[in-house]
């Protein structure tokens, strides 16, 4: 889509009253959303909800807030991170034995999984060695940069 017709889409969006448009040409998709746009008053008027006079009775005690979950505590050690974007793999190939399981003695170098990135399948080796205690990412998962993978003890 030129730039030119952009303008244009933008240009009508600001103009009229509508909040957002989304149009497709093919493959090629764009959404423009028109921001702060708020309710009118007499608009809102009409979603609340009606008012009714009671006798006054004693003050609601405070609600409390629920406890939030304490997060999964971390296993100490060493964490071993991505050094890339890309697709996580446990095996060399499906269906094959995973590189290293929970409990797995490993020396440095030792390989620990693959991570695909354009697809290129690039070997990540342990860069400690000890016992791994935790794997953090499942198969076939997305990984970022720097995320943690494993956990060596």
């Amino acid at each position: 889509m030129d730039l030119r017709k952009l303008k244009t889409l933008i240009e009508l969006v600001e103009t009229s009253g509508i909040a957002e448009l989304e149009i497709q040409e093919g493959e090629e998709r764009v959404r423009i959303t028109r921001a702060g746009m708020q309710m009118q008053p007499t608009a809102m008027a009409m979603y609340q909800a009606p008012q009714m006079m009671m006798a006054p009775a004693t003050a609601p005690a405070p609600v409390a807030p629920p406890p939030e979950p304490a997060p999964p505590a971390a296993p100490e050690g060493h964490v071993v991170k991505s050094p890339m974007v890309g697709t996580f793999y446990r095996s060399a190939s499906p269906g094959a034995k995973p590189f290293v399981e929970i409990g797995d003695t490993i020396q440095q170098g030792d390989a620990l999984c693959i991570v695909e990135a354009m697809k290129l399948m690039n070997e990540i080796e342990a860069d400690a060695s000890g016992i791994v205690k935790a794997i953090l990412v499942e198969n076939g998962q997305a990984v970022e940069y720097g995320q943690a993978l494993f956990v060596i003890g």
